[in-house]
């Protein structure tokens, strides 16, 4: 590979900060949406997954990892980015997240990103979206236990045990039960997040 700072056009001191916003920038510009019925689209594809390699090398680089991502393939690299949107979501900057989403070609979006796509759709409010790409993320890793409970407590989200969230009527109210489930559903959203446990006695 060409040198990351080079692909990103950012000298090697230029601070973490400025090498996101370089990206974000280049992101944006060649994201193969841009590109669609268009005879460029496989060019676009090709820098954007140059770019996208560019970053996570510096990135990795910056937090002395020792890996360099010498394999080459883009689910082999994309720890970086993807650290990036967990980021964001953490800090609920959710306009971030999805945008470093959106730039990453759907050829290469696999089982991490739609989990994460998921996750920002979660935070929206928007369930129903959410629970379709966390299924995505099952489906293409079914063995992996943080996106089998997203789904779950997804779906006790859109099945209204979250009180407030259900947009239909609750005649009798919530049940022992109910509270219960909610919170353990909280619970298990609260550990994929990587925040305090939720202890129900």
């Amino acid at each position: 590979m060409t040198n990351p700072y080079e692909v990103l056009g950012v000298g090697r001191n230029a601070t973490d900060e400025e090498i996101k916003n370089a990206y974000k920038m280049l992101a944006r510009k060649y994201h193969p949406d841009n590109y669609s019925d268009n005879p460029l689209s496989d060019l676009a594809e090709e820098k954007m997954k140059e770019i996208n390699e560019a970053y996570d090398t510096i990135m990795e680089q910056r937090r002395g990892s020792s890996q360099n991502g010498s394999n080459g393939g883009y689910s082999n690299t994309s720890s970086g980015v993807f650290a990036d949107v967990r980021n964001y979501i953490n800090q609920n900057r959710l306009e971030e997240a999805r945008e470093i989403l959106d730039g990453v070609p759907l050829s290469n979006r696999n089982a991490e990103w739609y989990f994460l796509n998921g996750m920002v759709l979660y935070r929206k409010g928007w369930y129903d979206d959410a629970f379709a790409s966390v299924s995505n993320a099952c489906r293409m890793d079914p063995n992996n236990l943080e996106y089998r409970n997203m789904l779950n407590s997804i779906n006790a989200s859109r099945q209204g045990n979250f009180g407030g969230y259900n947009t239909g009527s609750y005649g009798g109210g919530c049940s022992t039960c109910d509270v219960c489930q909610g919170l353990i559903c909280a619970d298990c959203c609260c550990e994929c997040m990587g925040g305090d446990l939720i202890r129900c006695c």
